[in-house]
């Protein structure tokens, strides 16, 4: 059955990324490859991801894809990628199975499980769009990787109010540095 989990790097104070929409601050962290070869066999299930259009630009430039799309295959491969956007003007990278989608997760929730067939759905980030599917009763699972690193502001991890009745832990576990915890998150 199909599993929308939304996987995410976090610092310790609950951001994804700084006031400038960077996550350098994560590639920096000791012990970041132990946690990225969880994330490869996480992926083996996953069949699509889904993000919002900051993080899909921030990767666009960091990996500088419009110039290397040779560069897609190494994080999303050939899966399906929906970009939730409001702006039609987003970079496309040649040979990407890219999606631009606009308005309420539930009204794309069809096509999404559709593509995803029988395997998971990652919800990438950024926090806003997890936090819709959310509401929405579309969110699974949670998997945090928690960085020893204090931003202090930017992103932040789920800018939604959830109480603990809704979050069940189910693992916990380290990759170097990081903190693996994974919650079901109950509808």
């Amino acid at each position: 059955m199909t599993r929308f989990i939304y996987a995410t790097s976090t610092t310790l104070d609950g951001y994804l990324a700084d006031e400038d929409d960077s996550l350098d601050w994560l590639f920096v962290v000791e012990g970041g490859d132990e946690a990225l070869k969880e994330i490869e066999e996480f992926n083996q299930g996953v069949a699509v991801m889904v993000e919002g259009s900051t993080t899909y630009e921030w990767v666009i430039e960091h990996e500088d894809l419009v110039a290397n799309p040779e560069k897609w295959q190494r994080f999303y491969g050939d899966r399906k990628t929906f970009v939730f956007t409001s702006r039609p003007d987003l970079p496309r990278v040649a040979g990407a199975d890219v999606e631009f989608v606009s308005g309420p997760v539930t009204g794309h929730e069809a096509a999404i499980r559709e593509a995803a067939g029988e395997k998971d759905v990652w919800l990438v980030g950024g926090g806003e769009l997890v936090g819709q599917f959310a509401a929405a009763g579309m969110l699974d699972e949670i998997w945090l990787s928690v960085a020893p690193v204090t931003l202090g502001s930017g992103a932040p991890l789920l800018p939604r109010r959830f109480e603990s009745d809704r979050l069940l832990l189910e693992e916990v576990g380290q990759a170097g540095q990081f903190v693996q915890l994974k919650y079901q998150f109950k509808k």
